[in-house]
């Protein structure tokens, strides 16, 4: 019987670490976007969305600091509500999207800075210029989907950009060199 207990322990140990691996989820394009603003002359804030977002996002709840994530958006689906805004916006003087038709983000760093909160560092890549960005991100929350069934993961995450850092200074200092970035994201697991 001494024998057995610690046994049934070690089995009961292994069983859980299976548990609590990180599961892999995959990036719902219909409930992601991010939104651009930046300040126009002075006078207003104006925003953009751009959707189309394809990715994973590796998430382990029990070490969210080994978390991974790695996204793209297409640039041809920006939506500023100015249709020749958008126009110019996918033009060479722009973000190029005929020769670079989509964004990238890939993690490089977690830290948590709360239960739910964390700066997460990585690669941040517009019209061929890849610089280190740190977003602020919140979990908005995990568990099973209602519609799906599926194990499901949100968050929001927001961060600000220089856009000629990525060779995008139309404008500049007139129009904003910042841009701050929005980003709210649902992932389901595979």
């Amino acid at each position: 019987m001494n024998k057995f207990i610690p046994a049934v322990l070690v089995s009961g140990l292994i069983s859980a670490g299976a548990f609590a691996a990180p599961v892999s989820y995959q990036i719902d394009p219909t409930h992601t976007s991010v939104i651009a603003s930046w300040n126009h002359f002075g006078f207003s804030n104006p925003t953009a969305a751009i959707n189309g977002a394809e990715g994973t996002i590796v998430f382990d709840n029990d070490a969210p600091e080994d978390s991974k994530i790695d996204v793209s958006v297409k640039i041809d689906t920006i939506d500023s509500f100015v249709k020749k805004l958008n126009e110019e916006f996918v033009g060479a003087d722009w973000f190029n999207a005929a020769k670079f038709p989509s964004a990238t983000f890939t993690s490089t760093d977690v830290e948590m800075t709360g239960d739910k909160t964390m700066e997460v560092t990585g690669d941040l890549t517009i019209k061929g210029v890849t610089k280190s960005v740190t977003m602020d991100v919140t979990l908005n929350g995990s568990g099973v989907h209602p519609m799906t069934q599926k194990e499901a993961i949100g968050f929001d995450a927001m961060t600000t950009i220089k856009r000629s850092d990525f060779g995008i200074d139309m404008y500049v200092p007139n129009v904003s060199d910042e841009v701050t970035l929005h980003i709210t994201t649902e992932a389901q697991a595979r």
